[in-house]
């Protein structure tokens, strides 16, 4: 028996199948070869079409199977991992009433500040551990305002990869970890927000069926079986947040375990055993996969939205046809400290670690006469690194004091240039591993279908390396002078 891994991200979509005694990937495929497109209709949002992603997996699907590398009628369950915080709005008929408003949309801000303050910051914050801010529960009150003719027609919302598994199944659930990342979850009451969807005005009709994250969500309809050469009724048995499922693919799901990913964006995973909560909410805490309420485990997460964005805005602005492998051997050819560049990289919409402020993207020190591209990269990368390090740093107010860090060896992992000044900026060793996003969604199906327990999913799984500090002086003063400029954006 063979097990499918869907990672629906923000750039595409990729597939893979393992086989489960194993635990090794036997195929693998990113749909499209070109990065999805964001769509922005005003500075600050971003949507994308949840019919485009639906597309993308049938496509990514096809081409993987296509590969003649396994047989596809011999995968008996279904898991899907995907960008968090995403809103979409389905009619009774369930057909997609708009885009969906990603999880880097800024709109909702100000909606959620006032709920957090008209609620009570301290019961939000004690009880649904994060504040509204421009989460899930924010962006529908959004919709809610200013679309109320969308708003009247809603029968179901639900985050990324509720959707994802719909079309699967013809079925809508969600979970407790799933509707925690978009702030309708009580800790304290183990139940929905009250409070939340009462300020906001929300029909509890409006969230679907809940279910643990490992179960059944659907089986799959025979003509999507069809088309895609899959066994009809095999199950949906696992979804969860891309982050939270990074955590698992890594085997990161006791208190302490650390994971880290840097790709679109840039995220700091630990799991507590605690309701635990930052005050001001640069940070955030939700239900991990294996939260329970007897049980508790939390995911307290750090997520920076301008990382490998910049990364790549940088690859198409300012080269023509160079690969990221090529930028980072041109990196890796400058001095640490970039011959002074220091780059700000938040331009992808409001930074929860900044209190939600936006200071967009900023270069600083460049002299023309004496600056080239490679310069430019390495500058890029390790000002990705030194916000890792600004982040890392509030984690540590909050009591996460990692000791080691656990990475797929992926997206900006994948330079040694950005894994350098990563460990050294943060002064915390990087353990690497093969496993993505797809094969942890491959994993967490395995572990709900019963195939596989949270005890033996990683028994076959070693790390690559482990890359330890060993420039931390010298990376941080160049830190000091970085943070000295992002405080002086922080001020104005």
């Amino acid at each position: 028996m063979l097990l499918l891994g869907i990672d629906l991200g923000t750039s595409s979509i990729k597939v893979s199948v393992i086989d489960p005694q194993t635990q090794k990937c036997i195929a693998s495929t990113q749909y499209p070869e070109t990065e999805s497109e964001v769509i922005a209709l005003q500075p600050g949002w971003a949507e994308q079409s949840p019919e485009m992603w639906w597309e993308h997996v049938q496509q990514a699907i096809i081409i993987c199977n296509s590969k003649k590398l396994y047989d596809p009628g011999e995968i008996r369950a279904i898991g899907i991992a995907y960008q968090m915080h995403g809103l979409v709005l389905l009619d009774k008929n369930q057909r997609v009433l708009r885009n969906s408003i990603i999880w880097c949309d800024s709109r909702a801000v100000e909606i959620g500040d006032r709920a957090f303050e008209a609620i009570g910051t301290d019961k939000v914050l004690s009880e649904m551990l994060n504040s509204p801010g421009n989460f899930t529960a924010s962006k529908l009150a959004w919709v809610k305002e200013n679309e109320p003719g969308i708003y009247k027609d809603i029968d179901k919302m639900m985050l990324p990869g509720d959707f994802i598994a719909m079309r699967f199944s013809g079925e809508i659930t969600t979970s407790i970890s799933s509707l925690s990342e978009g702030i309708f979850w009580n800790f304290k009451e183990n139940s929905l927000s009250e409070d939340v969807t009462g300020y906001y005005g929300f029909n509890k009709d409006l969230i679907p069926d809940i279910q643990p994250v490992f179960s059944d969500h659907g089986k799959l309809r025979a003509e999507i079986a069809s088309k895609l050469a899959l066994a009809p009724g095999i199950p949906v048995t696992y979804k969860a947040g891309d982050q939270p499922n990074n955590a698992l693919s890594l085997n990161v799901l006791q208190p302490g375990e650390v994971a880290a990913n840097a790709g679109t964006s840039g995220v700091i995973y630990g799991v507590s055993d605690e309701l635990t909560y930052d005050q001001q909410s640069r940070i955030n805490t939700f239900a991990h996969v294996n939260h329970t309420n007897s049980r508790k485990r939390l995911g307290v997460l750090l997520c920076i939205n301008g990382t490998g964005i910049l990364n790549r805005w940088v690859k198409n602005t300012f080269t023509s046809g160079t690969t990221y492998n090529e930028m980072n051997a041109a990196a890796a050819g400058v001095p640490v400290g970039s011959n002074g560049i220091r780059v700000i990289p938040f331009g992808n919409g409001a930074e929860r670690m900044l209190n939600n402020k936006n200071i967009g993207a900023h270069f600083h020190k460049l002299d023309l006469n004496v600056h080239r591209q490679a310069d430019i990269f390495r500058a890029v990368q390790e000002g990705i690194a030194f916000s890792f390090r600004y982040g890392l740093d509030i984690m540590r107010e909050n009591g996460m004091n990692p000791k080691v860090i656990r990475a797929g060896r992926t997206n900006l992992f994948s330079s040694p240039v950005f894994t350098e000044a990563f460990v050294n900026a943060c002064g915390v060793p990087v353990e690497l591993y093969e496993n993505d996003g797809s094969v942890g969604a491959a994993i967490g199906a395995g572990i709900g279908l019963g195939e596989l327990t949270l005890d033996n999913a990683f028994s076959k799984v070693k790390p690559l390396g482990i890359i330890e500090p060993e420039l931390e002086r010298e990376y941080d003063d160049v830190y000091r002078e970085w943070k000295g400029v992002l405080e002086s954006h922080l001020r104005k």
